[in-house]
């Protein structure tokens, strides 16, 4: 995909409203997105319960949305290898499938519902539009950002068939490293027993083909949008910061795996030198900064 750049029009859609309970702390904004309430400081609260009145990122909740969750990531566990990540990136690093602008990509994930997120089922362009709404409330003078936020997830259009038309589970979900053995903190670990990788011998130790302290930028992380949006905004020539791009690239990469990656890191300027005060994290339609410093 290549990126055009032109200045767009302010558009607004209008979105059916939502139903809020009164006793959560979430409001609607205009437009009919939900967001949280702003804290005196002008930050937000977090939310206390996702679109289906459980805890956040709780995959075990008894629900028909947590078992159609659950086989999502039965199917991504069994088919996400080293070999397969590494031909997706030479196939799809050649930017040849569409040109077109930012916002006509942000519309075309209207068509894109993640089947990985137990907390959300509607189309993409909302949580885009409510992130970069989020992000532009609670850091007003970080523009790059904002524009961060808006298009961290472009990359789900890997899901259309002008894109490839792949699998969901080649496209969404929590990503973790390949070529190592599979961390147990990886959701839905049991579905490993059924990957290739886990019956080779170079990839089933804890280091796997890596040497110690190699770099968290050299590690092969399982392929989705993720990557992608990472391939594209790199190879188009972003002016983007490197903190955008790291945000870009592992905002699927969640808080509760990083007990394991700091095996991968040689030193910790590739993750503070320009990123020292945030790690992306989805949240609900939010993004959410963590401190790193």
């Amino acid at each position: 995909m290549t990126i055009l750049i032109e200045q767009q029009p302010d558009l607004v859609f209008p979105i059916e409203g939502k139903t809020i309970p009164h006793e959560t702390n979430e409001l609607i904004l205009d437009g009919g997105f939900v967001m949280p309430k702003q804290t005196p400081n002008g930050g937000f609260e977090a939310p206390e319960i996702n679109a289906f009145g459980n805890d956040f990122r709780n995959y075990n909740a008894e629900t028909e949305r947590q078992k159609s969750v659950e086989e999502f990531y039965r199917l991504q566990h069994i088919n996400q290898t080293y070999d397969f990540v590494k031909r997706m990136r030479e196939e799809y690093k050649k930017l040849d499938k569409a040109e077109m602008s930012i916002w006509e990509c942000c519309v075309l994930l209207n068509e894109v519902v993640d089947d990985s997120d137990p907390d959300l089922d509607e189309p993409q362009i909302e949580h885009l539009l409510q992130t970069a709404e989020a992000i532009r409330k609670d850091y007003p003078n970080e523009d790059w950002l904002h524009l961060t936020a808006l298009i961290h997830d472009l990359g789900k259009v890997l899901c259309l068939p002008a894109f490839g038309g792949l699998p969901q589970w080649a496209v969404v979900g929590d990503t973790f490293p390949l070529g190592c053995a599979f961390d147990e903190s990886i959701v839905h670990h049991k579905y490993f027993k059924q990957n290739p990788d886990i019956k080779n011998p170079a990839y089933s130790t804890k280091n796997g083909v890596y040497e110690e302290g190699c770099g968290l930028e050299n590690v092969v992380m399982s392929w989705g949008h993720d990557d992608y949006m990472y391939l594209v905004a790199k190879e188009n020539g972003t002016t983007l910061p490197p903190a955008a791009l790291f945000v870009i690239r592992y905002h699927s990469f969640y808080r509760k795996h990083y007990t394991f990656i700091t095996f991968f890191v040689c030193s910790l300027s590739y993750l503070y030198s320009e990123i020292s005060y945030l790690i992306g994290y989805e949240f609900d339609g939010n993004f959410i900064c963590y401190s790193i410093t």
